[in-house]
C-alpha cells in the first residue's frame, strides 16, 4: 500500500513529501477541486508510462496537464489563442480543461497528436505543488471504465497497490470532472460538458464579444 499523508493536518508536510516523490519519478494521488487526481511530473517519461499501466488505459488517450500559473503554459504550448485568453479570464482557476496546441519539441508522451489539455485548478495545494515541481501530467485517480474517485477509500480500492503516495484531503467537493473545451480554432468546441455547463461557457463568450 502507498504512504498516506493527511493534507488537513499538515499542508506543508504533504507538499514537501509530494515534491520529493514526484522529483524521484514517483506517482502521487491528491484531491483537486473536482475529483482525486493521479499525477507524475510532465517530463518523467517512465512515470507517465506507469500512469497508463495503473489506469489500465490505452496510450492513445491523452493525459491532461495541471499548472500552477499562466507562465507555465509556455512550457507546454507555443501560443494562447484568442478564445483561450477569454475563457482563462472567466474560468481559471477552475474546472475547465482547455485544449492547446502542444509544443513540437516536447519530448514526453502526453498525447499522440499536437494537442494538449491544460488546467489551473481552483485548489491551493495543487497550484503550489505545480509551482514547485513544474507542470503535472494528470488524470483521474481511478481505473479506466470505473467511477471517478472522490474519497480516499475509493482510491485505495481501485489503484492503491500501484502508487507511491496518497494525499488525503477528505472528500472532494466537486465530484464532477472538468469541462473540456478545444480552444485552437476560431470557434470553440466543447468536447466534454463537465462541472461547467455549456450554456455558461457560451454565455461568457457572448458577453465578452458584445
Amino acid at each position: 500500500m502507498p504512504e498516506i499523508i493527511d493534507l488537513r493536518k499538515s499542508f506543508e508536510e504533504a507538499l514537501e513529501k509530494s515534491v520529493f516523490i514526484l522529483n524521484k519519478g514517483g506517482l502521487i494521488v491528491f484531491p483537486t477541486d473536482t475529483v482525486y487526481g493521479l499525477a507524475a511530473k510532465f517530463d518523467e517519461v517512465d512515470a507517465i508510462e506507469r500512469i497508463y499501466q495503473v489506469k489500465g488505459r490505452n496510450q492513445t488517450k491523452a493525459l491532461a496537464v495541471l499548472i500552477g500559473n499562466l507562465e507555465q503554459i509556455k512550457i507546454i504550448s507555443p501560443s494562447i489563442s484568442e478564445n483561450a485568453t477569454k475563457l482563462i479570464k472567466y474560468f481559471w482557476p477552475g474546472a475547465m480543461t482547455m485544449i492547446f496546441e502542444e509544443r513540437k519539441d516536447l519530448k514526453t508522451p502526453l498525447s499522440i497528436d499536437n494537442s494538449i489539455g491544460i488546467r489551473i485548478p481552483d485548489d491551493p495545494f495543487v497550484q503550489q505543488l505545480s509551482e514547485r515541481v513544474g507542470p503535472l501530467a494528470t488524470t483521474s485517480a481511478n481505473r479506466s471504465g470505473f467511477p471517478n474517485t472522490t474519497k480516499i477509500d475509493e482510491v485505495l480500492e481501485q489503484i492503491g497497490d500501484r502508487i507511491d503516495l496518497v494525499v488525503d484531503g477528505g472528500e472532494c467537493g466537486g465530484g464532477i470532472p472538468s469541462s473540456v473545451v478545444d480552444c485552437r480554432g476560431k470557434e470553440i468546441k466543447i468536447l466534454r460538458e463537465g462541472a461547467i455547463p455549456k450554456e455558461e461557457i457560451y454565455n461568457k463568450l457572448a458577453t465578452w464579444n458584445s
